[in-house]
């Protein structure tokens, strides 16, 4: 804060501790002049060139302190304590010691707990949980296919007795051998086997199976698509899928298109 001697008008710069001594009034460094600086007071100085600050008028009503930051609490027939002055604070006389007691301002409280931020952690914990439940099971695939993962969750699902769901990965289906042979029960039909593994860490669905039949020269005779329940009967079986690393034996029966057909061949979806 800034504030002018009446008698040099020099300016100085000043702080609230230099007003508190005099009730604001200060002396004049350059011309020894004791004056009010409250008359002068201003937070910033004006534009230059200025020669005398403005007057402030000191003869009206006390403003009204509006902004509180800090009010103790207490009781409705009870007064706030006073602090004793020096000359109260005498042996001999009963005078209570307010020198321990401390006020602790309202924003620097420690915020009591209660059953509303308990119920808020528990909202905002469930849906957490919700929207990682979701997430997982929108990456359920990859999650299940993860060499990591995947055996975490089989193992958790074993333990609560859950089923993971079955992920499709045709291209880690191994076919190791495959025959055909003239149908043993019927004339004019083919028994072609084959032996299939699970080259995958996971259970895997049992797929769709494409046979196409060729003669010499590569010319397609025959095909036809076997869906999981033409060759494997039990339904048990096809839910639980074919296990990872599993390897089991296929039949199909399909219709002979004569002896032009001499080559066969597997694809699986």
């Amino acid at each position: 804060m800034y504030t002018q001697c009446p008698g040099c008008l020099t300016v100085y710069k000043l702080d609230a501790a230099a007003l508190v001594p005099a009730c604001g009034c200060v002396r004049c460094e350059h011309c020894d002049t004791v004056f009010n600086a409250l008359g002068t007071l201003a937070a910033q100085l004006p534009p230059e060139p200025f020669t005398r600050l403005q007057e402030h008028a000191l003869d009206r009503e006390p403003p009204t302190a509006g902004v509180a930051v800090f009010r103790p609490r207490a009781l409705p027939d009870e007064p706030l304590p006073v602090a004793p002055s020096p000359a109260d604070d005498e042996p001999g006389d009963d005078a209570t010691d307010f020198s321990g007691l401390t006020f602790t301002p309202r924003f620097a409280r420690r915020p009591r707990r209660s059953w509303r931020t308990a119920m808020w952690v528990v909202v905002c914990v469930a849906l957490m949980l919700g929207l990682g439940a979701q997430l997982a099971w929108a990456k359920r695939d990859v999650l299940v296919a993860d060499p990591t993962v995947g055996p975490l969750l089989a193992a958790g699902c074993a333990v609560v007795g859950c089923h993971l769901p079955l992920v499709a990965a045709p291209s880690q289906l191994r076919l190791l051998a495959r025959d055909v042979e003239q149908h043993p029960s019927v004339r004019d039909g083919l028994l072609i086997t084959a032996s299939v593994r699970n080259d995958a860490s996971f259970a895997q669905p049992y797929p769709v199976v494409t046979i196409v039949l060729a003669d010499a020269n590569g010319q397609r005779l025959a095909m036809r698509r076997f869906q999981p329940a033409d060759y494997v009967g039990d339904a048990d079986v096809r839910e639980r899928g074919l296990p990872g690393g599993a390897t089991t034996a296929m039949v199909f029966e399909v219709q002979d298109p004569g002896q032009r057909a001499v080559a066969f061949a597997f694809s699986f979806d």
